[in-house]
């Protein structure tokens, strides 16, 4: 028997509300697509309006942060589908304007990383974001990316065995880095990894 308070407080809370507290992850995760970071608030403006314009879609008590997920990422996959049929930037105007995070701690390693990082194919960069760094499990990863859990399993473990070559990391070499959310998508977590898997 439900609880009438528990529903009345299910019943008043608009779920629009929780948008905000999924915006830093949602930049995250546009920023490892995109990889520019101007490209990256922009799809994250663009799928919180979608977001918001359908938010009656939004099954109150399911998983918001996976939702919003699921949106970043079509979006970001429909707006790459147009962009091929785009004049290319001729004149440098875009490319002049790039940027790349500062490597503020002097650490050598974290450029390393996001050089190697960016290398990898669409598919597994976006595994290792959201199984390591977004904290997904496979299967809520699966259902964003609408596939099976074991083609998620395989495209995070073959990135790591990829960025471990690109990196010229041996098995018990460890990769010295204070950022914990690429620590994360190195090690998915709490998981033990090795690259040569």
């Amino acid at each position: 028997m439900t609880n009438p308070e528990t529903a009345q407080h299910a019943a008043s809370t608009d779920p629009r509300e929780e948008l905000v507290e999924h915006l830093p992850a949602l930049r995250a995760f546009a920023l490892s697509l995109t990889r520019n970071g101007s490209a990256a608030d922009d799809l994250v403006q663009d799928s919180i309006v979608k977001a918001w314009k359908n938010i009656e879609k939004f099954e109150v008590g399911t998983n918001m942060r996976a939702w919003l997920f699921t949106i970043l990422r079509n979006t970001f996959y429909s707006d790459r589908r147009k962009a091929k049929r785009e004049v290319a930037d001729v004149d440098g105007i875009f490319a002049a304007g790039l940027s790349e995070k500062p490597a503020h701690d002097g650490r050598l390693a974290m450029n390393d990383f996001m050089v190697a990082f960016a290398e990898l194919p669409d598919e597994q960069r976006e595994a290792l974001i959201l199984v390591g760094a977004s904290g997904f499990s496979y299967e809520e990863a699966a259902v964003t990316c609408g596939v099976a859990v074991g083609t998620i399993k395989s495209r995070a473990n073959r990135g790591r065995k990829r960025l471990g070559e690109l990196l010229q990391l041996s098995d018990d070499e460890n990769l010295e880095m204070t950022d914990r959310a690429t620590m994360a998508v190195v090690n998915a977590g709490s998981m033990s990894v090795s690259f040569n898997k």
